[in-house]
């Protein structure tokens, strides 16, 4: 149950909820979504027939379903949206990331990528003007040691003189700025090995697997594994002179170089601008489980998970689309936000084609969070069509269908959107049933670790 008193009306809804005759049923879907907070409501039938003698082997209809609906997940990968469905993107993120730096033959990729030249790499965002921060030395730039969760981190020292127009339109650029690098890598692995650029293909291949991730002050940054494979992808070895070192001098000079920038033209009152990256670029190897090393495949992999379900919502942005500047003051969104997304609303008319007040609730992001070279791993759609696949496996077992051959059986089916969400006191409930399911999960996993441990001690 919540931690907090409900309100009146939530809490009949909820006593309604609970005391209805087909609960169970209802909770049960709710289970099988995970503790979905806004699942998908579908109405319908399925019929499943022998298809040379037309006997119905079975049928399926929502009409006795509570409410007359059945509940199926939202799959919206964000935290911030609904936590039981981004745990399941996370653990799928998890999975592709560490598959690229392990292996998986499920998904045909060998183990030996373990011996391929990997590195982690963080490529920032450039300074827009000073921000309260927790340096080294112990004192922000205005005198005060602050606190780690202190409001004021990551904000301007001086609003007056911060660029905040030329921070959204970094955002902006920060995708076109990753291809272009990821272009100048190649180029600069082409000179280090003295081929052309034309050549490199025939001997090396780049794949990478990269998350983006907001600073406090608003601006992007991306983590990125990137690894080198032979010219057939990660079931072939790398040339002999593909080091590591080698990957993170190239992936220093190309960071650093000219052509990898974005120039943005002039307009009104605006200067015109050339982005690159920031000066602060961290380049670590990948190292295996149990090295040491603080940088290993399942530390990279699970960092990257994380922040594949988060957005800007830890600036104190809005976690959609804002229709009007109003619904910051309704909202609370810190000055410091509100001034990135009011620079979003002022230069959108200046740059259209960019299209900085659709996406101001992204202070100007407008590119994917997570994303992956085509040879880097498997992908998230055969990780959720592997999912997909085991579950109608087991539905089948359970309609006793196991003994016929797939091409006997005639399916048909029917089904109409019929809504999403809960109402107050399903809400509550369904957190309840996600709550409980994550606890099993832990409970599970430090049993898993214990186990682990002392088999290791033994």
């Amino acid at each position: 149950m919540p931690d907090t008193l409900l309100d009146p009306t939530t809490l009949g809804d909820l006593l309604r909820v609970a005391s209805a005759p087909d609960y169970a049923r209802w909770e049960d879907q709710i289970r099988r979504t995970g503790g979905c907070a806004n699942p998908i409501h579908l109405t319908g039938w399925t019929i499943h027939k022998d298809k040379s003698t037309g006997e119905t082997l079975h049928h399926y209809s929502t009409a006795d379903e509570p409410g007359g609906r059945l509940r199926l997940a939202c799959g919206n990968r964000r935290a911030s949206r609904c936590p039981s469905c981004a745990w399941t993107y996370a653990g799928d993120t998890y999975h592709l990331i560490r598959a690229g730096l392990a292996g998986d033959e499920r998904q045909d990729i060998p183990g030996t990528v373990r011996d391929h030249p990997r590195v982690f790499a963080t490529l920032t965002a450039p300074s827009f003007g000073p921000v309260h921060n927790r340096p080294d030395s112990g004192n922000c730039r205005c005198g005060t040691r602050h606190t780690p969760n202190a409001p004021e981190l990551g904000t301007a020292l001086d609003p007056t003189t911060y660029d905040y127009a030329g921070a959204v339109l970094f955002n902006n650029h920060a995708g076109q700025l990753w291809q272009r690098f990821t272009t100048r890598l190649r180029r600069e692995l082409a000179t280090r090995a003295g081929l052309s650029r034309r050549e490199l293909p025939e001997r090396l291949r780049v794949s990478y697997g990269k998350v983006a991730e907001f600073q406090k002050r608003g601006a992007l940054h991306f983590h990125a594994v990137v690894r080198l494979d032979g010219p057939d992808g990660p079931g072939t070895a790398p040339p002999a002179w593909a080091t590591v070192d080698l990957l993170a001098d190239a992936i220093r000079a190309a960071a650093a170089h000219s052509y990898t920038s974005v120039s943005v033209p002039a307009a009104e009152d605006q200067p015109a601008r050339t982005f690159r990256w920031g000066t602060q670029l961290d380049v670590r190897p990948v190292m295996a489980f149990g090295d040491g090393s603080e940088i290993t495949e399942q530390a990279v992999a699970s960092y990257v998970a994380k922040y594949a379900t988060k957005a800007a919502e830890n600036t104190g942005t809005l976690d959609r689309r804002i229709g009007e500047l109003a619904e910051l003051d309704r909202h609370d969104v810190p000055q410091h936000t509100r001034r990135l997304v009011e620079a979003c609303k002022l230069l959108d008319p200046l740059y259209p084609e960019r299209r900085l007040w659709a996406w101001a609730h992204m202070l100007g992001f407008r590119g994917h969070f997570s994303s992956k070279s085509r040879h880097y791993s498997t992908t998230l759609g055969a990780l959720r069509q592997a999912r997909a696949d085991y579950r109608a496996a087991q539905d089948h077992t359970a309609l006793a269908l196991d003994d016929r051959e797939p091409d006997t059986v005639l399916v048909l089916t029917d089904w109409q959107y019929a809504g999403h969400g809960h109402t107050p006191g399903e809400s509550v409930l369904a957190a309840t049933i996600a709550r409980n399911l994550q606890l099993n999960r832990e409970t599970a996993r430090e049993a898993l670790r214990d186990q682990l441990t002392d088999e290791r001690e033994y």
